[in-house]
């Protein structure tokens, strides 16, 4: 049985943000992509690609997001950070900062976390005291602050351009791209949007190398990921894997043992049968932003399903069609499968309805809304099937 690992609670404060300030900001962005790290809110899109995008363009103003939104269902892991990694996160903000040549970072703060806000502030207050905020970080020359801004309570607000309209006082609805926020973000300045786990990783690679980070997990997957575990499993929390780790292992670590299925990464991830537990989390297989639903054998599959389609019906900004008028037809028809109602005919035409709610919606809540119909309709047919209606083939 795997283990879990311990590396992200081993961080001096200060230790990643003294390196970093002591080399050029290209070889900073250089020891990210040497790294190999990935962003860990769940799209793997590579962190110094992103900083290296907004750092080589011309601008006197940039900035630094901080994503702690944190609004997909199942997922913990960041609030644990936010409450207990505060001086690895604002080494990371800073780091971020200084690569990219901005002046200023912004934690967009989810706002069911209001509560943690005082201590937030009392924090970054004690850092600016001890010089490692404001002007002249550390005597380096290097001038950067932190503020923080609540979110406006909603899921979509967790995609990167719709939570800088929030952050603008906008409605929060994605953008279109491009242009692409690294160009044309925070009130038109290049922006880098990091989710907190993220960061975090890049203060501890700045600390203690790339080479010490790559130990960790595949490949395509380098270093560790924080679990938010909860569901049918007698040990629910918060762990530290590495990449690469398979969905079985998972189980055996947070004891949910006879599982019939596991939700990796949340109401918009992979629903994963029993059948395929040897899959490995991973951005070559099953990416996640951290959340995994242990789902136990006494579960109805098409509850698991009306749960989340409710919860996308509500949550959907309504800008695209795909999405505003696709997640309920899908719910409809899960509540006509329940009442063995739904014929194969039309089950047929609501899958198809799902892959086009995934090729044609404008932003990843439409892009991945349809995943748990769709999974669950083609790994538990015999769970499906018996309550289809024999009309209408």
């Amino acid at each position: 049985m795997a283990n879990p690992v311990h590396i992200m609670e081993r961080y001096e404060p200060g230790s990643g943000l003294k390196r970093a300030l002591s080399q050029s900001r290209q070889d900073v962005i250089r020891t990210v992509r040497e790294s190999g790290i990935k962003g860990r809110g769940g799209a793997g899109f590579p962190t110094a690609v992103k900083w290296n995008l907004c750092a080589v363009v011309q601008s006197e103003k940039k900035f630094l997001v901080c994503n702690a939104d944190e609004g997909e269902p199942g997922t913990f892991k960041d609030r644990l950070l936010l409450a207990e990694r505060t001086d690895a996160l604002f080494d990371g903000i800073t780091i971020g900062g200084y690569a990219i040549g901005a002046k200023l970072g912004v934690i967009y703060l989810r706002a069911e976390y209001a509560y943690m806000r005082p201590g937030i502030e009392a924090k970054l207050a004690e850092r600016r005291a001890h010089g490692l905020l404001g002007e002249n970080i550390l005597n380096s020359g290097f001038d950067f602050n932190i503020e923080v801004r609540m979110g406006a309570g909603a899921y979509v607000c967790g995609e990167e351009t719709a939570l800088i309209e929030s952050l603008e006082g906008n409605r929060g609805e994605p953008r279109n791209r491009p242009p692409y926020p690294v160009n044309t973000g925070l009130v038109g300045a290049p922006t880098s949007v990091n989710n907190v786990e993220t960061l975090i990783a890049c203060a501890h690679i700045l600390a203690k190398g790339p080479e010490w980070f790559r130990k960790f997990g595949t490949e395509a997957s380098t270093g560790t990921k924080l679990l938010s575990i909860s569901g049918d499993c007698k040990k629910p929390g918060v762990y530290e894997v590495p990449w690469g780790i398979s969905v079985a292992d998972v189980i055996d670590i947070c004891g949910g043992q006879g599982a019939k299925a596991v939700q990796v990464g949340g109401a918009s991830g992979r629903t994963v049968p029993a059948e395929q537990f040897q899959r490995k989390l991973g951005f070559e297989d099953l990416a996640t932003g951290g959340s995994v639903i242990v789902i136990g054998p006494q579960r109805d599959m098409l509850d698991v399903a009306e749960n989340f389609l409710d919860f996308f019906v509500e949550e959907s900004c309504g800008q695209c069609t795909p999405c505003r008028e696709g997640n309920p037809k899908l719910l409809e028809g899960v509540h006509l499968l329940k009442h063995g109602k739904c014929s194969i005919g039309y089950l047929r035409e609501l899958q198809g309805l799902g892959r086009t709610m995934q090729a044609a919606s404008k932003c990843g809540l439409g892009q991945s809304s349809a995943n748990t119909f769709l999974d669950i309709t083609e790994h538990f047919r015999s769970e499906i099937l018996g309550r289809v209606s024999g009309k209408g083939e």
